[in-house]
């Protein structure tokens, strides 16, 4: 069980924020697949307290309660973060955010995401500042650092700790890698052997073995699982099935499509049928990566308009997974 002051959580994998990706809809499928924590997609501070709508929409959908729940927030100035972790300090999400980690261009020119890790004095004091003006947790998400040559994580982690930061998730890459390259699991391992605090590894999670072979390795409290359980949610219950020393079953292809249609019908209920499907066509491919004959089919998923345009796909495929197996 990880535990993040008092907040508890079930089993260590927590699902990170993504951007376009971890809404609501996201929310309650990992949940329902027994994932332990989710952060909600990152917020604009600014976009908060200017009362923005889709922000605020965005915010004040009810978070699933199927397990607890954070939300996190990018800026890069002290009193505007501070007014925007009041106002989240408000609702029933479980815990805040601090987004240290974002690569994006246009984050970063803000002097947010990883550009705070620039300033050491200015990031901790931000963080330092909202803690005082909240009651619920405040965790960072951050990375290395922002090239490899200003690798700095361990040493502003430290600060972080020393002045009440609950949890730490480390992205093990460095802003200019962006999400290329590997991973570099050295710092988290790092990371938990200085701080008393949680610590969250994140990074080139994509299978079964590679959640074992990192959480071994570095013994970090929590894994924080981003891209690699995009169109892979199944990849959270076959973690939970090892560590609860149950069978490890493979996902039938059946499953995949049902989950696959099923996340789709979600995202519909929040956002209605046209803008839930331009949203999912990306994130529909990605369910068909790596299955056989998919080519074609992953094509159409990216054009798709309506739901229907999906079931068609759907069963399309599945005639053909019938045919092949049929012939063998």
């Amino acid at each position: 069980m990880l535990k993040i002051k008092d907040l508890e959580i079930k089993n260590d994998i927590v699902i990170a924020p993504m951007a376009g990706i971890t809404n609501n809809a996201f929310m309650d499928l990992c949940f329902n697949l027994g994932a332990g924590l989710v952060i909600k997609e990152m917020v604009s501070d600014k976009a908060l307290i200017y009362e923005n709508e889709k922000t605020l929409k965005m915010l004040m959908e009810s978070p699933i309660k199927l397990g607890p729940t954070g939300i996190q927030i990018f800026g890069s100035e002290k009193e505007s973060m501070v007014e925007a972790a009041k106002i989240i300090d408000k609702t029933n999400y479980d815990l805040i955010d601090i987004n240290m980690g974002c690569p994006v261009n246009k984050i970063v020119k803000q002097g947010a995401g990883s550009a705070l890790m620039l300033d050491e004095d200015k990031a901790v004091e931000i963080v330092e500042e909202i803690i005082k003006n909240v009651s619920k947790p405040v965790t960072v998400k951050m990375r290395l650092g922002y090239t490899k040559e200003d690798i700095n994580c361990v040493r502003l982690a430290q600060k972080l700790e020393a002045v009440g930061v609950a949890a730490i998730s480390l992205h093990a890459r460095t802003r200019s890698q962006m999400y290329n390259g590997e991973s570099d699991w050295s710092y988290i391992k790092e990371m938990k052997e200085k701080l008393k605090i949680p610590v969250i590894g994140n990074g080139d999670v994509k299978t079964l073995n590679d959640y074992i072979e990192k959480k071994n390795y570095s013994k970090v409290d929590g894994v924080m699982i981003a891209r690699g359980v995009v169109g892979n949610p199944y990849l959270i219950r076959q973690i939970i099935n090892y560590n609860n020393n149950l069978p490890i079953d493979t996902v039938n292809i059946d499953e995949i499509m049902s989950i696959c249609l099923n996340h789709a019908e979600k995202l519909i209920e929040l956002k209605g049928e046209a803008v839930a499907m331009k949203e999912f066509r990306a994130i529909g491919a990605h369910y068909f990566s790596g299955l056989p004959n998919c080519a074609k089919f992953r094509s159409r998923v990216i054009k798709i308009d309506t739901l229907n345009d999906l079931k068609e796909i759907i069963n399309d495929y599945l005639k053909v997974k019938i045919e092949v197996e049929s012939v063998k």
